[in-house]
Formats: C-alpha cells, structure tokens, sequence
C-alpha cells in the first residue's frame, strides 16, 4: 500500500490486514500507526524515486492500494507493473466531475462558476478534460490511462467525497467547533443550510478498498457514506456533542457580499448520488450471504439471493459501517456519526462551512444502490 500512514491509508491498512492479506504499509517516513497488527511491515520509499518501487516490489505482488496517485506520471508508473500486480486499487476524487454547462471545482471562482450537478449523481457524470493544470484535471487523466490497460492490469478507481474520520489534518467541521469555543453563538449559512458535500468516512472507504481487493475488476466508483447531512445537520450534531446551542440564521441564496467573507458561510448545491452500474462505474457483484443498509433508516437489512438492489456488499464476517447517523450492524446509534464520550478528533462527520460544497453520493464500504439512498434536496 502506498500513501500508507494517511487518513485513509491506516484504516485501509487495518481492514486489509484483518482480512488476511499480508500488507507491506509504506509511506516516505517509513512509519506505522500503533493499531496495526503487528504482522504488517512497514517500509519506506519514495515512490518518485526512479526504480524505487520496483525494487520494493521484488516477485510482485497480489493486489497494489495507491492512495497517493495522481497524473500521467503516476498512472504509466502503475501500468508499467502490470504483470508483476495482480490488481490495484487506486483512489481518485469526486472534484474530477463537471455539470452540463462545463462547470466544476476548477471554476468556482468565475461568475455563476459554482457546478450543479445532478441528482443522483452517477459515475457516468461527465468529466473535465484530463490534463496537468488542476487537482481535478490530474485525477481524470490518471483515471482513464488506468482504465485504458484494464486489461493488463485490472483497476478499481474510488472517487472519494469529503474525507474525514481520525487523523484529519484539516477538518472541515473546525468553522462549527472554533465558533463554539470562542463563545459564539450564532452562525450564518447561505442556501438555506441545505448545501452538501458527501462526506466519507475512512472506515468505509476501508471497507470499500477491502471488498474491491477481493473482487479485482477495471472499474470507477463513487466513495461516500450512505447519508449525506446538510451544512445545517452537521452544526446541529456538532452542537449536541459540545452541549453548546446556537442560533443559526439561514440565508436564501449566496453568501452576502460584503460581510465578513465566505468562510462565514456555505454556498453550493445539494443532492446526492447512487451508484447504476453503467459505463466505467461497473458493479461488485451481489449475491447470496450479503447484507447491505437499507439507507432511509439506517438499519442493516438483509437481502435475498440475487441481491437486486446492492452493486456489492459486506460479506456476512462481521464487517460493519461507521460515520453518518446509523445503526451500526453491533450496536446503538451515532448520533451525526460521533459517540458520545469520544474525543473529537477521532470523530465524524467531517464536512464543511469553510467551502463551497457540492452534492456527492450514496456509496459506502458496503455500496449500496438503493432508490431510497437518494437525497434530492431543493436549494
């Protein structure tokens, strides 16, 4: 695993592990994190260093997680191992998609810049132009010369949404948690509160990474929590874990010019996406002893022979979700993803009063479609 002592590389690291899988955790320091198992080797290794991972490599190995790839550089890199990988799983972002009108991350600065996507969103969604210039840019030409050797070196990209969960270097919830230390007690929201940006929380990004290293196959799919609470959710929960209330004024529309600036506030469209299969998003195949989450209440259902409504799933060994308000498959509600009790760092939800947002998906560890896992909300 490269990028190994990242946010997502160390809960990856602990669920591949905890499968089975003999995991080599490397990172440029060389690292490891105190929860691992201590069969897993640590390594450092620059992965920009010409040869170095070759080297590392030896005989090869069965299956390579990149949490750290991005451009052409990186993806000829990987290409140029195939028949030394068996699989990789490599993650990828959600800022690599774009609405019908050409706008995306890359241009929320411009007047009337900000994209609206649809919703659901699926993998299927248009794309900006591959190239060097842009986060967004890099991720997709890394994406389709991946897809491209498919068939040398089979591929499962992750487009991941807001990231959170422990280890976070900059949570985005700090704009709720700062306010609320300082004494204050009133927050301004534009849109009405209803802005969204999916979050996913490295747990379940984990699991995801697992389930794709068990079953290889080229394809993309959205990485998200199986809900995706509002801006105004998300203070709300923040409020009850501090015990602290606050009056929350809520604007129509963007934020007011002229105020105290846009990390007062949150802008940006709402929604949420599924996953259908179609395209590049092909899906983990379902069947018998699966379970999924049906997403409306957050409790575990399980599904028949066939599993019609789940692209995939958590195979019955005592795999479970975490992040968002569920019930987790051992126990009692999260409420807004945070134990009470638990130290807020290793806390979610993760998202977002200090961007703008955007409506990501209906994807978990487990990946679930559902048509109930869609959250259409008016801006």
């Amino acid at each position: 695993m490269l990028g190994a002592t990242g946010q997502i590389g160390r809960a990856a690291v602990s669920a591949l592990a905890g499968d089975g899988w003999e995991v080599t955790a490397v990172s440029r320091g060389g690292g490891r994190d105190g929860r691992w198992d201590g069969g897993v080797r640590a390594l450092a290794l620059d992965r920009d260093e010409e040869g170095a991972l070759e080297k590392a490599l030896g005989e090869g190995c069965d299956v390579l997680v990149d949490m750290v790839a991005f451009g052409a550089q990186h993806a000829q890199q990987l290409t140029g191992l195939a028949g030394r990988v068996g699989s990789a799983v490599v993650i990828s972002s959600g800022a690599v998609y774009e609405d019908d009108r050409g706008r995306s991350f890359d241009t929320q600065e411009q007047p009337d810049g900000f994209p609206r996507y649809p919703v659901p969103l699926p993998e299927t969604q248009r794309t900006v132009e591959p190239g060097g210039a842009t986060y967004g840019s890099r991720k997709v030409l890394l994406e389709r010369e991946l897809l491209a050797a498919g068939d040398a070196l089979p591929v499962t990209l992750l487009r991941a949404g807001a990231v959170h969960g422990p280890y976070c270097r900059t949570p985005r919830e700090l704009y709720f948690v700062k306010r609320l230390l300082d004494g204050r007690r009133r927050r301004v929201l534009a849109y009405g509160g209803e802005s969204r940006f999916h979050p996913v929380h490295v747990s379940n990004a984990a699991e995801l990474i697992r389930l794709a290293a068990r079953l290889p196959g080229s394809r993309v799919l959205n990485a998200a929590d199986p809900q995706a609470p509002t801006v105004a959710g998300i203070g709300a929960a923040i409020d009850e874990v501090l015990g602290r209330e606050t009056e929350t004024v809520l604007v129509d529309g963007p934020a007011p010019e002229g105020g105290r600036g846009r990390d007062a506030v949150e802008r940006g469209p709402s929604g949420g996406v599924r996953h259908d299969g179609g395209g590049a998003g092909a899906r983990l195949p379902a069947g018998d002893g699966v379970r999924g989450v049906a997403a409306g209440d957050g409790r575990v259902a399980r599904r028949g022979a066939g599993g019609a409504e789940l692209a995939g799933g958590v195979p019955e060994d005592g795999a479970q979700l975490r992040g968002g308000a569920l019930r987790l498959c051992g126990g009692g509600r999260v409420a807004g993803g945070v134990r009470p009790g638990r130290p807020l760092k290793d806390a979610g939800p993760r998202p977002y009063a200090s961007q703008d947002c955007y409506g990501f998906g209906v994807a978990c560890g487990v990946h679930v479609t559902s048509r109930r896992s869609v959250f259409p909300v008016s801006r």
